[in-house]
């Protein structure tokens, strides 16, 4: 009777283990869901969005939305509406204590929460701006990029204009082992311009048929101005700065401005005689 009974004990644990574990099986496959909050935006008006870490990823559910990194600081994103009266979209950003937060963005003409505050950080949880920490050499190209925006243009004639819309080259500067680019963006229409891409890349002067065409990036290390958009009837300054490099024989410098949901795209061509007569910064 006994042996019975420790039969019927083991039966019973066993299968209490295993509806355990079904349920716990159960609960790993229901998805989990992160609601999105809501917030109103405006055109005129920039709405500040504090984070208690540092912002690690963005991503914009629609090109009429404007979002940036607060200069110098890493928690603190800025957005904006590119456009008036934009069609409800999404923002996702994740932080670097591993979350992710989901917004609704809507438009208002006059948004009245204008600093948000999402929770606060453990190791700093008085302050609102987490400064982005910069080596030396770091800070000293951010401070140059910022200084050549404001410098008059040194170079006239290198620009490409299209529908209105004017891509000019203003000047190329060089400190050690970087190249400084100084952009004239001009917008003479009415309609908003949204910068899809602005892109730096060598590539052969004339491409040879049947042979693969080689395009080597120059990717930014810094940035100064408003790559985003550039409003209508509007003129602006931005600076970009490269690593280094000079242009071998038969290549040029291709760079490319092109709209984010339209065809008013704009190129300029450089050769190396233009790169080589970069001024000196000190």
């Amino acid at each position: 009777m006994r042996k019975i009974s420790a039969v019927w004990m083991a039966i019973l644990v066993l299968f209490g283990a295993g509806n355990i574990q079904a349920q716990q099986l159960h609960s790993l496959s229901e998805p989990s869901i992160i609601q999105p909050g809501r917030i109103l935006i405006g055109y005129q008006k920039t709405t500040n969005i504090i984070y208690p870490y540092a912002i690690k990823s963005v991503d914009k559910g629609s090109k009429e939305v404007l979002a940036q990194m607060a200069m110098g600081v890493e928690n603190i994103l800025q957005v904006k509406a590119a456009k008036q009266g934009f069609s409800e979209t999404n923002l996702t950003v994740v932080t670097a204590d591993g979350k992710l937060y989901s917004h609704l963005l809507n438009y208002t003409d006059n948004p009245q929460l204008l600093n948000i505050k999402i929770g606060a950080s453990m190791n700093f949880p008085n302050t609102d701006a987490l400064f982005t920490y910069k080596t030396d050499n770091e800070a000293k190209v951010y401070d140059l990029t910022e200084q050549i925006a404001a410098r008059k243009p040194l170079l006239k004639g290198i620009r490409d204009k299209k529908y209105n819309i004017t891509l000019s080259l203003a000047g190329i500067y060089y400190k050690s082992d970087k190249l400084y680019f100084q952009f004239g963006l001009e917008n003479n229409s009415e309609v908003d311009y949204p910068i899809e891409t602005f892109r730096f890349y060598i590539k052969d002067a004339k491409s040879a048929k049947r042979t693969a065409k080689q395009e080597v990036e120059q990717l930014p290390v810094q940035v100064a101005g408003n790559v985003e958009l550039i409003r209508g009837n509007s003129q602006q300054n931005v600076v970009v700065a490269l690593p280094r490099f000079t242009i071998p024989d038969k290549k040029v410098l291709m760079i490319e401005l092109m709209e984010g949901n339209g065809g008013r795209h704009l190129g300029l061509k450089l050769k190396n005689k233009t790169i080589i007569k970069a001024q000196r910064v000190e």
